[in-house]
């Protein structure tokens, strides 16, 4: 009982730090995941074998921790490595994508496409924050994303807002969509085992029924705001080429072929075995391999603060596993839902929507990735209808609100320093609307194919 208690205020002061952001939040987590280890499981359960399960360092040197033959077997139980390797992998992937242009690129190429027009590039840029969502972390694409929007409002003498609000809720929708393409999803896939196939038939289904309507419903909420300010005339020949983004042809032609095998490679994960930990590994060696004299710039830049917090909260939440109050939570959550699947899964949905929009939705979904798994054994239901309704739930509910998701944190703060402010009340008045029609798509969608 005082392993329990001790687990959860731990766990309970962890959020608190998080959602006032007073401390950098891979200190809070750190510290957290420290006190857990030592206090918890040193201290009071006296327990070795608790810590090195929640240390999760032998799995590292596992054969199925590289290559699972078609199936994952990352254990849900403590630090998740293969999450970690792999979302590392990525980051150095695309620093080199950006240090050739890539992204400025292809946003300036699409704009060139549909003439600089600003309704279909306000549509155009969702699909792209959707699309590029789906295979590289949706902070890397609201960053690039919102600066080139803000570089064509001010050439085109239009309002970037109602664009950035529709980016920001897109790239977190398309993120959804794959396994690789949303933290919480990479914790999820990880975690339970399921591949890049399992999730664009089912998330990937979801994602792209809502992206139609959340297209309609942000044209509608926005396209007053959307006309040419004040009536000002446009000078296109002041907008830049997309050829001038390219800033070394060699470069962003690698970069390119990098992007293809990494796409190519997550696709056929469960064919080929390779898990995701080996695809992020490799795909980090030839980025920096290819990159020459820069490879150390690029190391420089990865996000060792977000990784340093994944594995804080790995610790913390291992402090709840071992002392078994995650099977509490699934037990209440089944006698409170009588056994019922589609009361189960509303509530899963709507509990983590909600949830995400208040607080961080990477914490909350390696919370949750336990206590489904012991709800679905305590109650006999199959897994996966519970993983797809809180992979949505969270993917989606941290786009309610500015601090729900890593996403709208970038995108408000890069949009604040060019002088365009986006407060809560502008930004909840649009957002919410849209996170609504998308949980409840998302539940009804899994009522009807699974329950």
């Amino acid at each position: 009982m005082a392993a329990q208690i001790l687990a959860v205020a731990i766990f309970i002061v962890m959020f608190v730090l998080i959602v006032l952001d007073k401390i950098e939040r891979h200190y809070v987590t750190l510290g957290c995941g420290l006190l857990t280890i030592v206090g918890v499981f040193g201290i009071v359960m006296r327990d070795m074998d608790a810590i090195l399960e929640t240390l999760n360092l032998k799995s590292i040197i596992t054969l199925g921790f590289w290559y699972a033959g078609g199936s994952a077997e990352e254990s849900t139980a403590g630090i998740n490595w293969a999450t970690i390797i792999f979302i590392a992998g990525m980051m150095v992937m695309v620093e080199g994508m950006a240090k050739a242009g890539f992204f400025r690129w292809l946003c300036m190429l699409l704009a060139k496409l549909v003439n600089y027009k600003t309704i279909p590039l306000f549509i155009a840029f969702m699909v792209m924050s959707a699309g590029l969502a789906m295979f590289i972390d949706s902070i890397t694409v609201i960053l690039f994303l919102v600066a080139v929007t803000i570089e064509l409002a001010k050439l085109l003498k239009f309002n970037p807002i109602p664009m950035i609000l529709s980016e920001i809720f897109c790239a977190n929708l398309g993120g959804s969509a794959t396994m690789c393409g949303d933290p919480p999803n990479i914790i999820i896939g990880t975690s339970l085992g399921y591949s890049f196939g399992d999730f664009i038939t089912n998330t990937g289904i979801m994602a792209g029924i809502s992206l139609v309507l959340v297209i309609v419903y942000f044209f509608f909420a926005f396209r007053k705001e959307l006309g040419t300010q004040n009536g000002e005339t446009v000078d296109l020949s002041a907008v830049p080429s997309p050829r001038e983004a390219i800033l070394d042809k060699k470069e962003f032609a690698i970069s390119s072929v990098i992007f293809a095998c990494a796409v190519v490679l997550l696709v056929t994960h469960e064919q080929t075995g390779l898990t995701v930990a080996f695809i992020g590994t490799f795909i980090a060696l030839i980025t920096l391999l290819t990159s020459g004299k820069y490879a150390l710039e690029l190391l420089k830049k990865v996000d060792y603060k977000t990784l340093l917090f994944f594995i804080g909260l790995f610790m913390v939440v291992g402090g709840l596993e071992q002392t078994s109050i995650l099977e509490i939570i699934a037990g209440f959550i089944g006698e409170i839902s009588g056994s019922n699947l589609y009361i189960m899964v509303a509530i899963i949905i709507w509990l983590s929507a909600v949830a995400s929009a208040l607080v961080d939705n990477i914490p909350f979904a390696a919370t949750m990735v336990p206590v489904i798994k012991s709800l679905a054994m305590a109650q006999g239901v199959d897994l996966s209808v519970l993983t797809w309704a809180l992979s949505m739930g969270t993917d989606i509910g941290g786009s309610a609100t500015p601090i729900g998701a890593s996403a709208n944190v970038v995108g408000i703060s890069v949009a604040a320093k060019n002088g365009y402010m986006v407060g809560w009340g502008k930004y909840c008045k649009t957002a919410i609307p849209a996170t609504v029609i998308v949980i409840l798509v998302s539940m009804l969608f899994i009522f009807a194919r699974y329950c």
